[in-house]
C-alpha cells in the first residue's frame, strides 16, 4: 500500500475554559499508488485535521501513518516528499508566475537549467504558457489556482494533497477546474488526496470517497458505491437528495429481504449487510428514481410544491401516510408541469430501493 492510516487519532489539548478536542478518532485507511481520493464530510468532520496529520503540519496523539511502508508520524513536512495545494492558493504576490512556481526548486537550490526545464513542463501541463512574467494580480482566479497546483506538482511528490482548492472560485470555473485537476492527476498517474466539503467535486474527481462525520469514517467507496449504496443514513443524507421511507422487514433469505412499506411488499437485496429478522427498517429512495405520472404508480399522492428548474422538475409529493416524498423529473420528453393540488402517481423500480442497514 502507497499510503496508510492505521488507526489515528489525534486530540487536541483543552484551551481556556473548552475541553479537550477530539478531531480525528481512528481513522484507518489505505490509499492506493496513483488512486485520487477525497476527504468529505461536513465542516469540522475531522477531514482537514486528517490532511494535515498526512502532510505532516500536525502530529498524530497515536496510530501510525506509513508512504511506501515507512512510518512518518514525526517527520517534518519538507521531509515527506509530499507537495500541498491550499484553500488560499498562497502565491507570492511580490514574485511573477515563474518565480512562484520555480520557488521550491529554487529552495533545493536546483541547477538553473533543470528549474528551467521543470517549470517549462508544468507550465504546459496546466495551460499557463505565455504567463510565465504576468504578476499575481494580473492573473484571473483560475489561473492562480493553476499557478498553485504547478508550484506543487514541479517538485514531484510522491503525493499530492489538496485543502479544498476551488472554494474560491465560482460555480463555472469550479466545474471547469475539477475537469483540469482530475486530467493532469490521471495524465502524471500521482497519488492524490483531496479535502472538500462539496459533494458534486468528491462525485467527480475521485477514485474513492472517504465520507467523515465526527471525527470517524463512515463509509469508504467508489462514487458509485456511496452514493447508490449508503452504509448509514448520515452518508445518504449527505451525499445527494434523500426520501427516507419507514418499512417492516418480513423475512430475511441469503439473497434479499422481504420488506413492507405504504401497504406493498418488496423484495429487496442485501448487498451482505446485517439486516433484522424483522422489525423497522428505513428505504432509500433518491428524487430523481422516482417517476411522476398522471394516472397509475405505485402510490398516489397531492403535488405540495413544483419548481420548474430548466432541466429539471422538482416536487414535493403529499402521500397517504402523511409522508412527503421529493421527486425530480429529470427527461424532457416526459417534463409535464403537475401544478400544485394535483393527484399524482410515483413510481419507480423495486433496484432503486435501498435499505439502510441496521446501526
Amino acid at each position: 500500500m502507497h499510503l496508510s492510516l492505521k488507526d489515528v487519532v489525534k486530540v487536541f489539548p483543552p484551551r481556556g475554559n473548552s475541553s479537550e478536542v477530539i478531531a480525528v478518532n481512528g481513522v484507518s485507511l489505505d490509499i492506493e499508488k496513483g488512486d485520487l481520493v477525497t476527504l468529505l464530510g461536513p465542516s469540522g468532520c475531522g477531514k482537514t485535521t486528517t490532511l494535515r496529520l498526512i502532510a505532516g503540519f500536525e502530529f498524530p496523539t497515536s496510530g501510525q501513518i506509513l508512504l511506501d511502508g515507512q512510518e512518518i508520524n514525526t517527520l517534518p513536512p519538507h521531509k515527506r516528499d509530499m507537495s500541498m495545494v491550499f484553500q488560499s492558493y498562497a502565491i507570492f504576490p511580490h514574485l511573477n508566475v515563474f518565480e512562484n512556481i520555480a520557488y521550491g526548486l529554487n529552495v533545493e537550490r536546483r541547477p538553473k537549467a533543470e528549474i528551467q526545464q521543470r517549470v517549462a513542463r508544468v507550465t504546459e501541463l496546466v495551460q499557463l504558457g505565455g504567463l510565465e512574467a504576468r504578476a499575481p494580480n494580473q492573473l484571473s482566479g483560475g489561473q492562480q489556482q493553476r499557478v498553485a497546483l504547478a508550484r506543487a506538482l514541479v517538485m514531484e511528490p510522491k503525493v499530492l494533497l489538496m485543502d479544498e482548492p476551488l472554494s474560491n472560485l465560482d460555480a463555472k470555473l469550479r466545474e471547469q477546474m475539477r475537469t483540469e485537476i482530475r486530467r493532469i492527476q490521471k495524465q502524471l498517474g500521482i497519488t492524490s488526496v483531496y479535502v472538500t466539503h462539496d459533494q458534486i467535486e468528491a462525485m467527480t474527481l475521485s477514485d474513492q470517497v472517504v465520507v467523515m462525520n465526527q471525527g470517524v469514517i463512515e463509509q469508504i467507496g467508489t462514487p458509485i458505491e456511496v452514493y447508490r449504496h449508503p452504509r448509514t443514513r448520515f452518508v445518504a443524507d449527505f451525499i445527494g437528495r434523500a426520501n427516507f421511507v419507514p418499512g417492516t422487514v418480513q423475512s430475511v433469505e441469503d439473497h434479499s429481504l422481504l420488506v413492507r412499506a405504504w401497504d406493498l411488499s418488496f423484495k429487496l437485496p442485501t448487498l451482505g449487510e446485517h439486516y433484522p429478522a424483522e422489525g423497522p427498517v428505513t428505504l432509500l429512495i433518491r428524487p430523481e428514481m422516482i417517476q411522476v405520472i398522471e394516472h397509475g404508480g405505485k402510490i398516489r399522492g397531492t403535488v405540495c410544491r413544483a419548481a420548474y428548474l430548466g432541466d429539471s422538475i422538482d416536487y414535493d409529493i403529499q402521500v397517504a401516510d402523511g409522508q412527503i416524498l421529493t421527486a425530480v423529473e429529470t427527461d424532457p420528453s416526459r417534463m409535464t408541469l403537475y401544478p400544485e393540488g394535483s393527484t399524482v402517481g410515483l413510481d419507480f423500480r423495486e433496484d432503486c430501493i435501498h435499505v439502510l442497514p441496521t446501526e
